[in-house]
């Protein structure tokens, strides 16, 4: 019997209401109440004095690019990065290559990921075959495969009559729906936010409104359906109050938001650095401002990085030409700490810690992000008050896209326990 006492440490434990300090005991990869007097003499110890313990965190969006783009990161990179920013699980978008959308796909990512992966990975099946928007993917036998849930994230449903029949079904497998919000026609060839920055530059604008307007369109058709759908990345005030609004009427809406849009501005592009491109853009101080307020009134449940990692030589070249994306998962924790715990001082530790375990969880329906007696023994040590700086020379993703290289951060994990074994240590 492998037994493991995480002593001395502030528990804290949003799903159940829990915020003490104690000791916490694991035996055989489960969390039990307490440990028989034979197991106490035997077991392992980890002095937590100073520490916060915490459900293991969960990532509910990153891409991991594997199967067919490795040279951008594999499951195994990926996996090992999301250790080191405390995730014990992740969940996995569905722009690989070939697509995630046939139940083929999905196998071999579980197969893989059971072989290579450090924490637990979770994997979406695309909304339409290809990505194209067109035709519905086999929901069924996806979902007979495993998947959690459903989304043609990096790409967006542009024909609301799909969108509708796509919601008609996932509710009758009862798989969650995940958006990305991004109307074509009005965001046609933008790079940036649409504002004095873009202009500034001359580079084509991303107007606010190319996201608000699907995610209206998200609202009105949950309303007609009766069915929940879940925004992605949402980074416009405007689309924080549509939301508010929506939830006020008991419409089954929810978001996330990523450590990027409350960290950085459109003016951070002024030097055409590609690591600042990114899908949604990032907007303006006062998108910043109501994101947060977005956050700290519930209207926002769920925090999320958008991992997505590219080569050096995809980003090396003319603004207009590199992709989107920004690595996220070993300083998503650490930004949003720093950003809405001390610095903003909008949220509580507690509030944070449930906006990465408990609700991710409850809106896929896993059975992970709670320290109850009985669950999965996945657990993350946390320092919220560690001053660290963050090197890029020392990330385990297999890429280097990230434009905060050398930036100081309050906060961070400590050591990440999947299944009660220690996958990733400071």
């Amino acid at each position: 019997m492998s037994v493991l006492k995480i002593a001395n440490g502030r528990i804290i434990d949003p799903a159940n209401g829990r915020d003490e300090i104690a000791d916490l005991w694991i035996e055989d990869g489960r969390i039990v109440s307490s440990a028989t007097r034979d197991s106490r003499s035997s077991a392992a110890v980890i002095d937590a004095a100073g520490l916060v313990v915490a459900p293991g965190l969960i990532d509910l969006h990153v891409h991991f690019r594997e199967p067919g783009q490795s040279h951008k990161e594999t499951i195994a990179t990926g996996a090992a990065a999301a250790a080191a920013g405390g995730f014990t699980s992740v969940v996995c978008m569905p722009n690989t290559s070939p697509v995630a959308d046939s139940p083929a796909t999905i196998s071999w990512i579980h197969e893989r990921a059971a072989q290579v992966a450090k924490v637990n990975v979770f994997c979406t099946g695309a909304i339409t075959k290809g990505l194209k928007g067109e035709e519905l993917a086999p929901m069924a036998s996806m979902k007979n495969a495993g998947i959690v849930a459903i989304t043609d994230d990096g790409h967006c449903v542009q024909s609301h009559e799909v969108m509708r029949r796509a919601l008609e079904y996932a509710r009758m497998f009862d798989l969650p729906l995940l958006d990305h919000c991004q109307d074509y026609s009005i965001v046609a060839d933008g790079i940036m936010h649409e504002g004095e920055w873009s202009v500034r530059l001359g580079l084509p604008g991303w107007p606010r409104v190319g996201e608000e307007l699907i995610v209206m369109r998200n609202i009105l058709l949950s309303e007609l359906c009766d069915a929940p759908i879940h925004c992605q990345h949402i980074s416009s005030g405007g689309s924080i109050r549509l939301l508010r609004e929506a939830k006020a009427r008991g419409v089954k809406i929810s978001a996330e938001v990523c450590p990027h849009h409350i960290a950085l501005t459109d003016e951070s592009l002024k030097g055409y650095d590609s690591n600042f491109k990114m899908n949604p853009p990032l907007r303006t101080e006062r998108d910043i401002e109501q994101l947060v307020e977005g956050i700290a009134d519930g209207t926002i449940e769920i925090l999320a990085s958008d991992h997505a990692p590219h080569a050096a030589y995809e980003k090396e070249v003319e603004l207009d030409q590199a992709p989107f994306g920004i690595l996220g998962l070993e300083t998503e924790f650490a930004i949003f700490c720093d950003v809405l715990v001390h610095g903003r001082k909008a949220i509580g530790l507690p509030r944070l810690i449930e906006l990465l375990t408990v609700n991710p969880a409850k809106l896929l329906r896993l059975d992970r992000g709670t320290l109850s007696a009985g669950a999965h023994a996945d657990v993350t040590l946390l320092d919220p008050d560690l001053e660290w700086t963050y090197d890029l020379g020392r990330t385990c993703s297999a890429s280097r896209n990230s434009p905060f290289h050398g930036h100081s951060f309050r906060g961070r994990a400590v050591r990440t326990i999947v299944a009660g074994e220690t996958v990733w240590a400071l």
